[in-house]
């Protein structure tokens, strides 16, 4: 009895729950306990993964390379949506300084989102236990959002995607907190630039395998490299879908652009390997070398013309 007193109260100070058997690559700690769930009001839809944590609808797709035309209703949709989510991670950065917690972001954003009437796509979805994805310095992405303490210096993505209506709209950015030292901020600047060059290639006709060529040209003129193991993704009712979306060169990606897909791009930018490697939370992807890594990401339609950013 004595000892689960003790332990229970051990484990809810703030500790790194996987330091005893696990060899972190970089700086950055998990710090643990995480915040009970929050709740969404029963009021707001919610995609079909909200309580099994499974998406049978896109389960149901996974294997196809068929992407989806959106008509003029669901473009429609995904507008709405979009312009929420970017109201959203708008809240979430305001909030971002030297001394705030991750899980505090969480909190801001999940409040921001439900005020919204929409979903924060995030929550649940194969079982990530929180509302925005919270990816300090070498986390390449997928962090999940714990008492761990933004310091001076840091760099912040926050990758934020709501549901509303029945669609998703997803984008992230990256943030400096407080003064950042010139190779961050050089990083951060080359990530946003990434992105730039390849949406200026979004057009009908385009194909998907070529957005890689000029991120990775622009990544590694920079002295940086691009990571391979994610990657943009179609987005509408579903959160993942069709095409996939690779940020580097030479890239085997299926499909060519046509007005009505809509689709991500998100190059994340590293200033050592790309190569990458999950903490035990299944989550959680870092550098395999610790060193920081930056992204940035839009969802977009592709238009008869070109193309509207909609985030």
């Amino acid at each position: 009895m004595h000892k689960n007193v003790h332990k229970a109260k051990i484990e809810s100070q703030p500790h790194d729950p996987f330091g005893k058997t696990f060899k972190y690559t970089g700086p950055l700690r998990a710090v643990y306990p995480l915040s009970p769930r929050r709740e969404v009001p029963s009021h707001i839809p919610r995609p079909d993964y909200a309580e099994s944590g499974i998406s049978a609808s896109e389960q149901k797709v996974r294997a196809s390379s068929v992407i989806k035309v959106l008509n003029k209703e669901e473009i429609e949709g995904m507008r709405a949506v979009c312009k929420i989510a970017r109201e959203v991670l708008d809240i979430g950065a305001a909030a971002i300084r030297p001394g705030i917690t991750t899980d505090e972001i969480d909190r801001i954003v999940h409040e921001a989102t439900i005020e919204r009437n929409a979903y924060p796509s995030p929550l649940n979805y194969y079982h990530f236990p929180k509302s925005v994805c919270t990816s300090v310095n070498e986390v390449i992405c997928h962090g999940i959002p714990d008492q761990y303490v933004l310091k001076e210096g840091d760099i912040i993505n926050l990758d934020v995607t709501c549901y509303y209506n029945g669609f998703h709209g997803d984008l992230n950015e990256t943030y400096l907190v407080g003064k950042v030292d010139e190779a961050g901020k050089k990083l951060v600047q080359t990530a946003r630039e990434c992105l730039e060059k390849a949406i200026a290639l979004v057009k009908p006709g385009a194909k998907y395998r070529d957005f890689g060529k000029v991120i990775e040209a622009h990544a590694t003129a920079n002295g940086f490299s691009v990571v391979r193991t994610f990657c943009g993704h179609g987005i509408n009712q579903l959160f993942h879908c069709a095409p996939s979306v690779p940020h580097y060169a030479n890239n085997k990606a299926v499909g060519v652009l046509r007005p009505g897909h809509v689709f991500t791009i998100e190059p994340m930018i590293c200033e050592g390997t790309w190569r990458d490697e999950i903490w035990p939370d299944n989550w959680t992807a870092v550098t395999a070398d610790g060193k920081r890594s930056a992204q940035f990401e839009h969802t977009m339609l592709v238009t008869e013309t070109g193309v509207e950013i909609l985030t």
